[in-house]
């Protein structure tokens, strides 16, 4: 038995996230099955995040198992062939040892978000970004993002239905920069609760709007109540960048 590391780019739009679901296609099934196609073998690909419906990735980490032995040189075009014209490619393919776990190993993730400030619609990146129309104010955001560094309870950015076990998180770094009409925000952790990021953005979006001051956000973040978050960024802008092994 062989275990195969792979690093996967994909555009989660017509999907319902990495996770195999009854109510339509995810990510992990179409490549269980384009690995099943070329090698007749039924397996399971454990990734790093777990993806919610319409959120993207540019370095997602996954791996999985095979009997057969197959050159390392023939897995990658194979899989990508079988994926056909879904929008999913495998980027790279590296045998590892059998104790390594794509998920549980991981020493970091990041996550970016991106925005376009601009009253013109979005025709390239629709379902890529999100398009926010009035004027952000980067600098309040900045302070906003400063908070939340560290080690705090994350309660109020935590969907319902997250399956974590502590809410308690360490931010190790947000960046937030802009190029012309694009907003960047990047977050970096070892693991976040499902929906974290999409509902810091949405917080961190009140604060640029003006619609909340510094103290709206900290008695948000500091409620530990999820009723008291703004509504959470769409999952369009998100995207799983890297993971650290």
């Amino acid at each position: 038995m062989q275990r195969y590391k792979i690093k996967i780019e994909y555009e989660g739009t017509p999907f319902v996230g990495w996770q195999f679901q009854k109510n339509g296609q995810s990510i992990q099934e179409v490549l269980q099955k384009a690995i099943f196609r070329f090698s007749n073998e039924n397996v399971t690909v454990i990734g790093a995040g777990r993806t919610d419906s319409g959120v993207h990735a540019l370095g997602q980490v996954a791996h999985f198992d095979l009997k057969k032995k197959i050159r390392k040189t023939k897995i990658l075009p194979a899989i990508n062939q079988n994926i056909g014209n879904k929008p999913i490619t495998i980027l790279k393919v590296n045998r590892v040892n059998k104790k390594f776990h794509a998920r549980h190993d991981a020493k970091r993730r990041t996550y970016q978000y991106f925005i376009v400030n601009r009253q013109s619609p979005l025709a390239l990146q629709k379902n890529k970004a999100w398009h926010i129309r009035k004027k952000l104010d980067l600098l309040s955001m900045k302070k906003g993002a400063k908070l939340l560094l560290g080690t705090h309870d994350f309660s109020t950015f935590r969907s319902s239905s997250c399956g974590a076990k502590t809410p308690i998180k360490t931010m190790e770094k947000i960046l937030i920069k802009k190029s012309k009409d694009k907003i960047t925000l990047q977050f970096t952790s070892r693991s976040f609760l499902q929906q974290q990021v999409r509902s810091m953005v949405g917080c961190l979006k009140y604060l640029g709007e003006s619609k909340w001051d510094l103290k709206d956000f900290i008695k948000s973040f500091k409620s530990k109540n999820r009723i008291k978050c703004a509504p959470p960024a769409p999952a369009c802008g998100l995207y799983l960048t890297n993971i650290e092994y």
